[in-house]
Formats: structure tokens, C-alpha cells, sequence
């Protein structure tokens, strides 16, 4: 019986290791060294006067080419290498993960009532080339009081999340309305992400 592919998830997030399973996307998590964070190739701290749209695509393709280096460096099988990074656009500024609880109440207070944007870059290497897309997405928040803020911030949900908030988690309740790919907000657009694969010929 031929071996069914797979691919390296370059990526210690759960909800994308749920979302490519829900496509069924057979793949084995490529764990970075010391984590994404601490990583010097994949530093995440943006550039000076950098847009969230190049920010999250030069994340997008670091972590990928990184992945790929490791998968090199460690002698694994060759396949294709996945990654992907999120971010919030809110009037040109980028916000990511928040630093503290204080950090994430400071942004849930920017975000309510108002809409923003979430940008998903998803990166893949095949063959010494990196290939890219981006999902943009618009959320809107309605009004929220700083006591709910205060409660969703003790949950300590929005502390790894960037802009402060799971759309698939308690935060759903302060989402009025949404323009785009509930999957891409989540962290990984599944319509984007397939069409990638499918290019880099992985059966979808």
C-alpha cells in the first residue's frame, strides 16, 4: 500500500494543527529549537515604519525557510514545509500577541466597538522555493465594558493570541460582525492554504 504524503507544520499552535487536520492534511509538527519566539531567523519584532501586510509575509516566509533549513540540518525526509503567521491591522499599526494582561485589556479597549483587520500569511517551501498568500479578513467588535474586558483578560485566553482575542474561544461574543475567512482569523485561511498545497502538488 502506497504511504499517504505529508508535510512539516512549521507551527506550535493547536488551532492550526486542527484546522489542516480538519482538511485532512496529513503532517508532522517541526519543532523549532528554542521556540519560534527566541529564534534569531524567525524574529517576530517588527521593522521600523514596516505596513502588517509585508510584516506578516516576511514572518510568514522566515519560519518557512527556517523549517526547512531544520528539516535539512536533521537529515529528515524531503516534503513540503508549512508555516504561517497572524497579525492585526488597526488603522495601519501592527498588533500582535499581547506583552502582559495589562498589554491585552489596553488593546481590547482599542478594538471595541470599531472594526480591524486580521492578515494571515501562510508560506510554503517545495523544492528550494517559497510560495506565499495572504488572507485578509475585517472584524468588528461591538461596544465592550471594561468589565467584560477585565474577566475575558483573567481567563488568560488572549495571552498568546495576537490582537488579544480567539475568535474560536469566549471572545466569539464580542464579535459583531466578520468580512472574510473565520479560518484565516483563527490563524490558518483553509481556502488559502489549500490552494498553496494543491500548487506545490500535494493532493487536495
Amino acid at each position: 500500500m502506497k504511504e499517504e504524503p505529508r508535510i512539516y507544520l512549521a507551527s506550535q499552535s493547536p488551532r492550526r494543527r486542527e484546522l489542516l487536520a480538519q482538511i485532512g492534511v496529513r503532517f508532522d509538527v517541526l519543532p523549532f529549537r528554542s521556540g519560534l519566539r527566541k529564534d534569531p531567523e524567525c524574529d517576530e519584532t517588527p521593522l521600523p515604519q514596516e505596513a502588517p501586510q509585508a510584516y506578516v509575509e516576511r514572518v510568514a516566509r522566515a519560519k518557512a525557510l527556517h523549517g526547512a533549513r531544520i528539516m535539512r540540518l536533521r537529515h529528515l525526509p524531503p516534503r513540503l514545509v508549512l508555516a504561517a503567521d497572524t497579525t492585526l491591522d488597526l488603522d495601519g499599526e501592527i498588533i500582535g500577541k499581547p506583552r502582559d494582561e495589562r498589554d491585552a485589556v489596553a488593546i481590547l479597549r482599542r478594538l471595541s466597538g470599531r472594526p480591524h483587520r486580521v492578515l494571515t500569511a501562510v508560506a510554503v517551501v517545495a523544492d528550494e522555493q517559497c510560495l506565499l498568500r495572504v488572507s485578509a479578513s475585517t472584524v468588528r467588535f461591538r461596544p465592550l465594558a471594561s468589565d467584560e474586558i477585565r474577566r475575558y483578560v483573567l481567563t488568560g485566553e488572549p495571552l498568546d493570541k495576537a490582537g488579544a482575542y480567539g475568535l474560536q474561544g469566549r471572545a466569539a461574543m464580542f464579535v459583531a460582525a466578520i468580512e472574510g475567512s473565520p479560518s484565516g482569523i483563527v490563524g490558518l485561511p483553509l481556502c488559502e492554504t489549500a490552494l498553496l498545497l494543491r500548487e506545490c502538488g500535494y493532493p487536495l
